[in-house]
């Protein structure tokens, strides 16, 4: 008799620390963002000849009025408000503890963003809130984040982000996992 009221505790509790499934940079775009970014022509990084000025200014002084709407886009996706998710990416550290982990940081869909221009789009960006804090010895190393992701604009000096992430774990990618 014990054994059956064991059972139903057992998979209660496995499915309350299984892992969450991954959710797709992707599916933070509402659909027309995600076609106007695949009708996007590609965007380059090179100087046009003469502008001394192009990497005075971070890259793309010119082209930035020339980028498409969709590289601006705070549009959302409503269902995600409140909504547990896993998420992997690449950290854009933004405060620390005092022992130096990171406790609030940018999550981008790529290595280098938000430190090359042009920055992703705002629906692109999560700001990670993790009190517990993280210590990053490689921004280039992806991360897993898992917790309740909120539809919420933040905007500071290095970027603007449409959602914002309260973290109840974040842990590295290990080759295990791809």
């Amino acid at each position: 008799m014990s054994r059956l009221l064991l059972l139903p505790l057992l998979l209660v509790s496995s499915l309350v620390f299984a892992e969450l499934p991954e959710t797709d940079w992707l599916e933070l775009m509402p659909a027309e963002d995600q076609q106007a970014l695949a009708d996007m022509p590609e965007i380059t990084h090179d100087s046009p000849e003469g502008d001394s000025s192009f990497y005075q200014s971070g890259g793309l002084k010119q082209k930035d009025a020339k980028l498409p709407a969709v590289m601006y886009s705070a549009k959302t996706v409503a269902a995600f408000n409140g909504k547990q998710i896993r998420l992997g990416g690449y950290p854009v550290p933004l405060e620390s503890d005092a022992q130096g982990r990171s406790t609030l940081f940018f999550l981008v869909p790529y290595p280098g963003a938000c430190i090359h221009v042009p920055p992703p789009p705002p629906n692109q960006l999560v700001l990670v809130r993790y009190a517990k804090g993280i210590a990053l010895e490689d921004i280039y190393a992806p991360l897993w984040v898992s917790g309740e992701i909120k539809v919420e604009s933040v905007s500071n000096d290095l970027a603007d982000a449409a959602y914002a992430l309260d973290a109840s774990e974040v842990r590295l990618v290990e080759e295990a996992d791809l």
